[in-house]
C-alpha cells in the first residue's frame, strides 16, 4: 500500500513523501514489560505484585497501560542506529522525540549485545531481554534509482517475541527529519494508544536584541525546534499567532505598526498574506474556529474591550460581548458550539464561557488569583489557562465547567498555553527572574516539564495540528509475527 503525503512548506526537494508496506495495531499497549506507576497508590505495578521495582516481568499476561489511570514509568526502548544514508540521523531524531515525551527512555547503544540487525531478520530476543530492553527499534535506508530513499523500520516486543509495528516510507534524503517524526508518531501511538504529536510545527514570536532595541518576528519551527523559518522582518510588533485546525497551512496573527493594528491571515504554502480589514480600535487575540470558517477576536474601542466574531466567507462581523469590562482571549470548543474567554467584569480576570452566538455567558473559574489566556483542549475535555497567585505564575487545566483545577507548572513568570494536537501536552512561554523568555512544554500529569527544542527566545507559542491526517487504514496488513491483540 502506498499513501502520498504532500511536502510541507519549506521542505527541500519538493517531493511528496509516501509511505506503505506497514503492519500496525492501534489498541492500547499490551506489553508484559511496562511498569505502571499508579497515581492513587504511589506504587509501580511490579511493586504491587511483589516484584523488584524496575525489573521487567518475566512471562505472564501482558499489562495494558492506561495513561488516564496513572503515570507511565519511562519504557526502556533500545533504538539501534539505522543503517544507510541518513540512517543514524533518523534514529537520533526518533530517540530525541521519544525521550522528550516522558514515556520512553532510550537505552545507551553501548550496552547492546546484538549488533548488525537488518530489516530481513527478527531480533535475537534473549539478548535484548538480558539488558532489560522493553522494546527494540531498528531500521535501514535504501537509495533508489530516482534519487529518493526508502526508509523501513521494525519495532519488536522482545518479551512476547512479536512485532509491534513495521513500516516503510519513501521520500527525498532532505526529508529525513520529517520521516523520523512520522516514525516517532507511529511508535508513540502503538505503545500508548494515543495519537502522536511529533509531525507538527510550532509558530511563535521570536525575540532578538535588548529591551531598548528589541525585534520580534513571526517564526515557525518543527516541534523539536529545528528548521526555523522567519516569516516577518521585524518591522512590526507581532502578537498572538495561531494555526487553523482545519487547514494547518493557514495561520492568523496580529501585527502592530506605528499607527495601526491588523489581523492577518497567512498561507504558509503560498506565502499569501491578507488583512481582515481596518477596524475602529486596536485588535487582539484572534482565534480560528475548529472548522476554519470563523475567527473570534477582541477590539479595544472607546475604552472598552469586547469580543467579536467574523465569518471568513462573508466577512460579516458580529459582536458577542458588550459589558463594561475587558473581554478578551476567546477560544472555541472543538465542536464550535462554545467559546471560553477571559473577563475582568467581576473585578479581577476570570474565565467565562458562552455559546458561540454570545448567549449564556457565565464564569467558570472559582479559585483565588487571576486567570487569563484560556485555550480549549482539542479533545474537548479540558481548558488550559495562565494563573497568577501569590507572586507566581502557573500553567493549569480545569474541566470545562471549571472543576478539577490542576496546576501543571509554576515559576517566576509563565503564560500563553497552547495544546499539542493529541491534547496530552501544553506548550507555553516561561521567563526566569532576570532572564530570557523561552518556550517550554508540560504534560498533563505535570511530571514532564522541559524546555522546548528551540534554543532562542520566544513567546506566544501555538502548536499546529498533525501535518498529515492519519490514514483510515492504519491497523491493516498485519505480518505473520505481529503481536496478538
Amino acid at each position: 500500500m502506498k499513501l502520498a503525503i504532500a511536502a510541507r512548506p519549506g521542505d527541500k526537494g519538493g517531493e511528496p513523501l509516501t509511505f506503505g508496506s506497514f503492519s500496525m495495531r492501534l489498541n492500547p499497549l499490551l506489553a508484559s514489560t511496562a511498569a505502571l506507576v499508579l497515581a492513587t497508590a504511589g506504587l509501580s505495578s511490579a511493586e504491587a505484585s511483589g516484584q523488584t521495582a524496575g525489573q521487567p516481568a518475566q512471562g505472564g499476561p501482558p499489562i495494558e497501560v492506561e495513561i488516564d489511570q496513572g503515570v507511565l514509568r519511562p519504557l526502556q526502548i533500545a533504538i539501534v542506529p539505522f543503517s544507510g544514508e541518513r540512517g543514524r540521523d533518523i534514529s537520533d531524531v526518533v530517540s530525541g522525540n521519544l525521550r522528550r515525551s516522558g514515556f520512553f527512555q532510550p537505552m545507551d547503544p553501548a550496552g547492546f549485545i546484538e549488533t548488525g540487525l537488518t530489516l530481513a531478520n527478527a531480533p535475537n530476543f534473549p539478548q535484548w531481554t538480558q539488558i532489560g530492553a522493553q522494546a527494540v527499534l531498528y531500521g535501514g535506508v535504501t537509495a533508489r534509482a530516482d534519487n529518493r530513499i526508502d526508509v523501513g523500520f521494525r519495532l519488536y516486543d522482545p518479551y512476547r517475541q512479536c512485532q509491534l509495528v513495521s513500516y516503510q516510507f519513501t521520500a527525498t534524503p532532505e526529508q529525513y527529519r520529517r520521516i523520523a517524526h512520522k516514525i516517532s508518531d507511529m511508535i508513540y501511538q502503538r505503545m500508548t494508544g494515543e495519537p502522536g504529536f511529533f509531525d507538527t510545527r510550532v509558530i511563535f514570536v521570536s525575540e532578538e536584541g535588548d529591551a531598548l532595541n528589541r525585534k520580534n518576528r513571526l517564526t515557525i519551527v518543527d516541534q523539536d525546534g529545528y528548521q526555523p523559518v522567519y516569516l516577518t522582518q521585524g518591522d512590526e510588533v507581532i502578537m498572538s499567532p495561531r494555526f487553523s485546525t482545519a487547514q494547518p497551512d493557514e495561520v492568523t496573527y496580529v501585527a502592530l505598526g506605528k499607527d495601526y493594528s491588523r489581523i492577518y491571515l497567512r498561507n504558509l504554502t503560498t506565502g499569501r498574506t491578507e488583512s481582515l480589514g481596518e477596524f475602529d480600535g486596536q485588535v487582539l487575540s484572534p482565534r480560528f474556529s475548529n472548522d476554519g470558517s470563523k475567527i473570534a477576536f477582541s477590539i479595544i474601542r472607546g475604552g472598552n474591550t469586547d469580543i467579536y466574531v467574523m465569518d471568513l466567507r462573508s466577512r460579516q462581523l458580529s459582536r458577542l460581548t458588550s459589558d463594561p469590562g475587558i473581554d478578551t482571549s476567546p477560544s472555541f470548543s472543538p465542536d464550535g458550539s462554545m467559546i471560553v474567554f477571559n473577563s475582568d467584569r467581576s473585578g479581577s480576570p476570570r474565565l467565562y464561557v458562552m455559546r458561540a452566538d454570545g448567549s449564556g455567558q457565565r464564569p467558570i473559574s472559582r479559585g483565588g488569583g487571576t486567570y487569563t489566556a484560556p485555550a480549549w483542549s482539542p479533545r474537548g475535555d479540558l481548558i488550559a489557562f495562565t494563573k497568577q497567585s501569590g507572586g507566581r505564575f502557573s500553567i493549569g487545566v480545569m474541566d470545562t465547567s471549571g472543576g478539577n483545577e490542576r496546576l501543571l507548572s509554576s515559576s517566576y513568570f509563565e503564560e500563553g498555553p497552547s495544546w499539542a494536537p493529541n491534547g496530552r501536552y501544553v506548550m507555553f512561554a516561561r521567563q526566569t527572574r532576570g532572564g530570557d523568555t523561552r518556550l517550554w512544554t508540560v504534560d498533563l500529569s505535570g511530571r514532564v516539564v522541559a524546555q522546548a527544542g528551540y534554543a532562542g527566545r520566544g513567546t506566544d507559542p501555538a502548536w499546529s495540528p498533525l501535518l498529515d491526517t492519519p490514514s483510515a487504514n492504519v491497523g491493516l496488513g498485519q505480518s505473520p509475527d505481529s503481536c496478538p491483540s
